[in-house]
C-alpha cells in the first residue's frame, strides 16, 4: 500500500527520543527510565520519525559509530497506522543514511526473513532471562563504583566489546541517576564491569563485561544486590556464550524474551565469551 502523500521523514530533535521511547513501552520492551538521554547523546542525528502531517506515526534509530558501524532499532509504527507502507519507508530512509557502514540489529525472531531481504545476517540470538534482585554477595573487595576509575580505562575496556568506540553514550550510560555502575579488578587492573538500571519493570542489568566466569559472576551478584530485596531483574546474553548460560540457570531465571543479532555487511569479531550481558537492544 501506498503512504500517504502528506507522510515526511525527517531527523527527530531531542524530545521526539522520548516519543519513540515510549512507543517502545507500549510494544513492551520495557526501555530503562533514563535510555532516551543517553541514546540521543550517542548520535544525535541517528534517530528518525515519521509524521503525517503534524503527527508522528513512525520511528527508528540509525545510529552511527566510528567510521564504520552502526546500530538500527527502535523501528516501531504506532497500531493504527500499520499495513500503509509507512515502515518499509522510515526503514529505506534508515538504510540509506547507513549506506557503506557494517550495521547490527536486535530484532524479533519472527521478522528474520524480512531482514534478510534486506541484507542481514544471523549472527546468533540474545537470550532475555529474568530473575530476582536483592539478596547480598560475596567478593565486594574487588568491587569497585564505575565513579572511582578514570574514564579513560573504563572507555579502553569497553572498546574490547564494541565494533567501534562509543566514548559519548558510554560516559552518560555509566554515569546517570536510577542506575549502577560497578567494575571489578582482578590483578590492580579493570577486569570486568557493569550497570544496572531502573526499567519501567523492575531493573535491566546491561552492559555485563567481564574477563572470565568467575568476575562477572561477582559482579552479577554486587549488581542485583543493588537493588530491592525481590525485584525483578532482567538480564538479556548472547546464547553462543555457555558460561553466561550457566550463570543465568544458577540463579534460577527464567526465559521471557529473545531476538535475533542480526548485520548487514561484516559480522564484527567480538569476544563473545567475555560478554555477559548486552548493553541495550535498541543501540547494541
Amino acid at each position: 500500500m501506498k503512504a500517504p502523500a502528506d507522510y515526511t521523514i525527517r531527523t527527530m530533535i531531542r524530545s521526539e527520543v522520548d516519543i519513540a521511547i515510549e512507543w517502545a513501552a507500549a510494544e513492551g520492551w520495557n526501555p530503562g527510565l533514563d535510555d532516551a538521554e543517553c541514546f540521543y547523546r550517542a548520535d544525535p542525528e541517528g534517530f528518525l520519525i515519521g509524521s503525517i502531517g503534524n503527527k508522528p506515526v513512525a520511528s527508528i534509530s540509525v545510529v552511527s559509530y566510528g567510521e564504520s558501524f552502526a546500530f538500527l532499532g527502535l523501528y516501531i509504527v504506532c497500531q493504527e497506522y500499520r499495513g500503509k507502507g509507512l515502515g518499509l519507508r522510515i526503514w529505506n530512509a534508515g538504510l540509506e543514511k547507513l549506506e557503506g557502514r557494517t550495521i547490527g540489529l536486535d530484532g524479533v525472531v519472527a521478522q528474520q526473513d524480512n531482514y534478510r531481504k534486506s541484507g542481514f545476517n544471523l549472527a546468533y540470538r540474545n537470550i532475555r532471562f529474568q530473575g530476582t534482585g536483592g539478596e547480598a554477595s560475596a567478593g565486594h573487595e574487588r568491587i569497585l563504583k564505575l565513579s572511582e576509575i578514570p574514564f579513560d580505562e573504563i572507555h579502553s575496556y569497553d572498546n574490547t566489546f564494541f565494533p567501534e568506540e562509543r566514548q559519548a553514550f558510554l560516559k552518560c550510560w555509566i554515569n546517570r541517576k536510577n542506575s549502577t555502575a560497578l567494575g571489578i579488578i582482578n590483578h590492580n587492573r579493570l577486569a570486568g564491569y557493569g550497570v544496572i538500571r531502573s526499567c519501567r519493570s523492575g531493573y535491566k542489568i546491561g552492559p555485563l563485561f567481564a574477563d572470565s566466569a568467575d568476575l562477572a559472576e561477582t559482579l552479577f551478584c554486587a549488581l542485583k544486590s543493588s537493588v530491592p530485596e525481590g525485584s525483578t531483574v532482567f538480564l538479556d546474553i548472547p546464547e553462543v556464550n555457555p558460561a553466561a548460560l550457566d550463570l543465568v540457570r544458577r540463579y534460577s531465571m527464567t526465559v521471557v524474551f529473545e531476538t535475533a543479532r542480526m548485520y548487514k555487511g561484516r559480522i564484527p569479531e567480538l569476544p563473545l565469551n567475555r560478554i555477559f550481558g548486552v548493553t541495550s537492544f535498541e543501540l547494541g
